[in-house]
C-alpha cells in the first residue's frame, strides 16, 4: 500500500518568470493563508514585482495571472526611478544638497562632507575602491543617527519626556516608528532629505511617546513641535520614494 497522503508537496519557487514584448521579468511569489485573492504590486522604492496568492491557489493559476499582467508590470517598472549606486561620480543628496562622491584616497580614513577646489559639495571617501559604497552608506547612517538624536532630544525636552532608544534602519514601508516601550526607529535615508523633513519625522515619533495613535490630539502635538508638518508631509509624498533609489 502506498502512503500517498504523506507525499511531500513541492515548495513554491521564489519567483515566477514573465515575458512581455521581448522583456523578461521576475515576480516574487508570496503565499499567504489570509489572502482572499491574487494581488500584484510593483514597489516604487525597490522596483520589485511581488505577487501574493491565497493558500489554495495552484502555481499554474498564479503563472497565468502573472503572464496576463506582463504589460502592466512593464509599465510600472518603467516608472520606477533609475537607481544611483554609491560609487565615485554619483550625485547623492545630503540634507537636501547634492554631493558628488569622490574616492579621495586609497589610504583608510573617515568619510567626510567637504567641498572640491571649485566649491562643489562632495563626499570624500578614503580607503580601498571596492569599499566605497559601504563607506558612503556607513557615513549617511552615522549622520542620520546624529541628526535624529539632536532632533529627538529637542522635541522630548519640549514635552518633558524621554525616548528609551533611537535606532536608524533601512525600512521600506515606513519612515519612522515608536514602540509602546518608547523606542524610536527611523529610516537613515531621511538624512538625504531637506532638514525640515527629518525634523518632522522626529517630531512625529516623539509625539507618539505621549499619544500612541493618530488622533486629533496627536496631530496637534506634532504641529506644535514642528510647524512645517504639512510641508514635510507634502515633500515625502512627492519625493520620498525617490530616496530609495540611492545605494
Amino acid at each position: 500500500m502506498r502512503f500517498a497522503l504523506f507525499r511531500r508537496v513541492p515548495a513554491d519557487p521564489p519567483h515566477l518568470k514573465v515575458s512581455h514584448e521581448g522583456q523578461a521579468f521576475k515576480v516574487a511569489l508570496k503565499r499567504r493563508p489570509t489572502a482572499k485573492r491574487i494581488t500584484l504590486r510593483v514597489s516604487n522604492a525597490t522596483g520589485e514585482a511581488v505577487m501574493t496568492i491565497p493558500e489554495r491557489t495552484d502555481l499554474a493559476t498564479a503563472q497565468r495571472f502573472a503572464d496576463s499582467h506582463g504589460g502592466w508590470i512593464a509599465t510600472r517598472l518603467a516608472k520606477v526611478p533609475v537607481r544611483v549606486p554609491f560609487e565615485p561620480g554619483s550625485l547623492v543628496p545630503l540634507r537636501g544638497v547634492p554631493h558628488k562622491i569622490v574616492h579621495w584616497s586609497n589610504i583608510r580614513g573617515t568619510t567626510q562632507a567637504a567641498r572640491a577646489s571649485d566649491g562643489t559639495p562632495i563626499l570624500a571617501v578614503s580607503g580601498d575602491g571596492p569599499h566605497v559604497a559601504r563607506r558612503v552608506q556607513d557615513f549617511l547612517e552615522m549622520e542620520a543617527k546624529r541628526d535624529f538624536a539632536e532632533a529627538v532630544k529637542r522635541h522630548t525636552a519640549a514635552l518633558g519626556l524621554k525616548a528609551k532608544r533611537i535606532t536608524v534602519r533601512d525600512t521600506k514601508s515606513r519612515w519612522g516608528s515608536c514602540s509602546a516601550s518608547g523606542a524610536l526607529s527611523f529610516s537613515w535615508r531621511l538624512i538625504m532629505a531637506p532638514p525640515f523633513v527629518l525634523d518632522y519625522l522626529a517630531a512625529h515619533e516623539v509625539a507618539h511617546l505621549r499619544e500612541l495613535n493618530h488622533s486629533h490630539r496627536f496631530w496637534k502635538l506634532t504641529h506644535d513641535l514642528c510647524p512645517r508638518t504639512e510641508e514635510a508631509e507634502a515633500w515625502l509624498k512627492a519625493y520620498g520614494s525617490a530616496l530609495h533609489r540611492f545605494g
